[in-house]
């Protein structure tokens, strides 16, 4: 049986991972009404992988005999000035979540909830993958500046990024 107190703040998670999707579905918009349909699809899919890094949660919750409560998803941004203020935000975002999984980590750690703290550990590592993934994305929109070619260089490389379904496969699973 799941701590009441980490149950309520995975259920927390599981908000913030439903907002991440959001605001990544948003940023996806932004890009397809500005025309970079390679930035759209990696933002895409980046909003599916979000959505089932909350399903991993809602499921974990459930195995452990807990309630998942699904709280009300606040209204994203919608409108940016430019990719890269896309991607800062991204980025931002990102280094965010990770702030809030190490704190649940460290919850489970306090109430000696190993098998929350063993399940945890997977997001931690995610979180290494998606701030150096946001991050390598500024960079290179860094390098390319002003530059619309190589902007739209960029997004036919952006666009490569293979859609995620929303409930994954188990091979993308072991993707992720």
């Amino acid at each position: 049986m799941i701590d009441e107190e980490m149950e309520e703040a995975i259920n927390d998670q599981i908000n913030a991972e439903l907002y991440s999707s959001y605001l990544y579905l948003s940023m996806a918009a932004d890009f397809g009404d500005k025309g970079l349909d390679g930035f759209e699809t990696w933002m895409h899919s980046q909003a599916m992988e979000e959505v089932n890094h909350a399903m991993k949660l809602y499921n974990y919750v459930e195995s452990r005999g807990g309630r998942v409560v699904l709280k009300e998803i606040e209204k994203p941004q919608v409108e940016w000035e430019s990719p890269k203020d896309i991607f800062e935000d991204a980025y931002e975002h990102e280094q965010y979540v990770t702030k809030r999984i190490n704190e649940l980590a460290d919850m489970a750690d306090e109430k000696n909830d190993r098998a929350t703290l063993q399940m945890l550990q997977w997001f931690v590592d995610e979180q290494v993958e998606e701030e150096e993934s946001a991050e390598e994305i500024l960079d290179k929109l860094d390098m390319v500046g002003d530059s619309g070619r190589g902007l739209l260089m960029l997004d036919k490389e952006m666009g490569q990024r293979p859609m995620k379904s929303v409930m994954p496969t188990p091979e993308e699973e072991g993707e992720e």
